[in-house]
Formats: C-alpha cells, sequence, structure tokens
C-alpha cells in the first residue's frame, strides 16, 4: 500500500498509550477517515462490534491489548490470555470477511521464548516457551501471527506482524499495579524524592536486561510498515540497546535529581534474563530506525509525568 491518503482506517485502541500517537502519525498521511475504538465504548470481545467497526474500512490497525508489567500478568493470567486472543481474532476474522485490503498487527516482545539468543531474531521466535510469568499473554498474541499467515495461505489476506519490544514515552501508564517497569521507576522515584525517603525498593535483583523503544519511535515505525510492508514475516521494531534494570534505575534516578539509594527485594521475579531485538529486518524491508536515545526519550517522559501528575 503505497498511500494512506484517502483511506479509511481503523486503530484499535487509538486512544490508548501507543495508540494515540500512531494516530496523530496517521493523521500527517491525510486519511480519509480515522475511526478510532475505545475499550469503554467499543468492547472487541463481542463479535458484533468488531464487524461493525471493520465494515467499509481500507486498513486496520490492531493495537488493542489489556496488558501491563509482572505483578498484572502474575495476577490475572486467565484474563490477559482471553481478552488478547479473543480480541485478535474476532478483529482478523471480521477484516477478512468485510474484505480489509491490508491488517497491521501489534504482537509483543513476550511471545519470545524465555531463552533466546541475543540479539533476538524473528526466525527465533518459535525456539521454547516464553518467559512462564508473561506466557499467557505472550502466547495470545503469537497466536494471531499463526492466524496472519494461515488467512494469507488461503484467503489472500494481506496481514502484517509487527514485534515492539517494550515502549516507554509520554501518556504512559504509571499505575504502580499494571505499568511497565520505566514509569514504575519514575513513579517511585518521584514519591521518594516528594517524601525525602533516601531509598526505593525495586523488583528482583537488577539483573535482568531490556531493550526500550521511545512510544513516538514506534508509531513512525508500525505506520511506515502499513506503508510498504506486505509479507507474512514478523518483523521486530526496536532500538537496539540493551540495558540493565539497575543500570536504567541509575540512569533515571540521574535524570530526576534522585540522590537515594535503590533496595532490591530478590523475593520478586526478575521477569526474563535478557531482551534486546535484531533490528536489521525493519530497516531493510521498510527502512525504520529509531531516532530517539534512551536518555533524551527518558528525559521527554520524566518531563511530562512531572507535568501531568
Amino acid at each position: 500500500m503505497s498511500s494512506l491518503t484517502g483511506k479509511k482506517i481503523l486503530v484499535t485502541g487509538g486512544s490508548g498509550f501507543l495508540g494515540r500517537h500512531v494516530v496523530k502519525r496517521l493523521e500527517a498521511e491525510k486519511p480519509a477517515h480515522l475511526l478510532v475504538t475505545r475499550s469503554k465504548a467499543v468492547d472487541l470481545r463481542v463479535w458484533e462490534n468488531c464487524m461493525r467497526v471493520t465494515e467499509d474500512t481500507d486498513v486496520v490497525i490492531h493495537l488493542a491489548a489489556q496488558a501491563g508489567g509482572i505483578g498484572l500478568n502474575l495476577d490475572k493470567p486467565g484474563e490477559l490470555f482471553f481478552n488478547n486472543a479473543i480480541m485478535g481474532i474476532q478483529i482478523i476474522e471480521a477484516a477478512r470477511i468485510n474484505k480489509v485490503a491490508k491488517v497491521v498487527v501489534c504482537g509483543t516482545i513476550c511471545a519470545y521464548p524465555k531463552i533466546t539468543p541475543v540479539p533476538f531474531k524473528e526466525e527465533n521466535l518459535w525456539l521454547g516457551y516464553p518467559e512462564e510469568t508473561n506466557a499467557p499473554y505472550g502466547i495470545a498474541k503469537k497466536a494471531l501471527l499463526v492466524q496472519l499467515e494461515a488467512y494469507r495461505a488461503q484467503y489472500g489476506m494481506n496481514g502484517i506482524y509487527l514485534l515492539p519490544v517494550n515502549l516507554y514515552g509520554p501518556f504512559d501508564n504509571f499505575d504502580l499495579h499494571s505499568s511497565h517497569v520505566i514509569p514504575a521507576l519514575i513513579r517511585k522515584i518521584e514519591t521518594a524524592i516528594r517524601d525525602k525517603k533516601n531509598s526505593v525498593t525495586l523488583w528482583g535483583d537488577g539483573s535482568a536486561s531490556r531493550e526500550f523503544l521511545f512510544v513516538e519511535d514506534a508509531a513512525d515505525g508500525i505506520v511506515r510498515a502499513a506503508l510498504e510492508y506486505n509479507s507474512s514475516e514478523p518483523v521486530n521494531l526496536g532500538a537496539g540497546r540493551e540495558i540493565t534494570i539497575k543500570a536504567l534505575a541509575e540512569l533515571i534516578g540521574k535524570i530526576m535529581g534522585y540522590t537515594g539509594e535503590f533496595r532490591w527485594d530478590t523475593s520478586k521475579p526478575n521477569g526474563q534474563p535478557r531482551r534486546m531485538l535484531d533490528t536489521k529486518r525493519a530497516k531493510e524491508r521498510f527502512g525504520f530506525e529509531a531516532r530517539t536515545s534512551l536518555e533524551s526519550g527518558l528525559k521527554q517522559t520524566v518531563d511530562w509525568y512531572r507535568a501531568n501528575f
């Protein structure tokens, strides 16, 4: 699809953290109509809703998800599996019935096996079972890749599957129970600064590594793929930099002016030992490279949090 100008585009989850940035990026492409679904108004677990929102649509970008950090994954594994699987399966099937020209599905890095050679290459996606704490969520999202491949083979559907690494940035979820690591760290550190505490307690031992992609860069990658990528092979979206949670905490603390110490609760899980993506395929297939450094992205995120909370 060489142009999105004049197209009718559906963005599920378009008012969420990633979705609002994707919608903003899409507006620059001048679509004829941009439909954004919000979970409170349109429950995509209901089949009739999926049929209705995909009717008379050229492109579907499926971002709607129920997701969070280790705490949420431990508390609600069944809910995360069912809700993410049923939303995606029904949206893809409804798009097929309504003859949508292109379907873009965002998966998750949680779909990768617990022990994957670093950097994670797309061809290693099926080497083993995901890390246990987020396996139900990861497998539910990975099933959508299988569905897209099957629908391409049987029905000729142009469905593509993207694997964004951990995202962060303005409008992130800062709820300590359900947030991912960067917003959780920012909130905990800000609370310690406000309450004049000299220590912050964090989960695990700090040795696990993660890669982080600024949300505006992720939105650009998704729109680029919608425009230029038409293959069944999954594609990683990442920044190509790995950092330990300990080093990340220290970096955020420095940016925020925190002078206390970090204490590690080793009774809590680390999650997957290492995460970093091989990002060559995205660059080769549709010219995507992350532009925002981790330090710059973190500063923008901290500034947004302090201005809005």
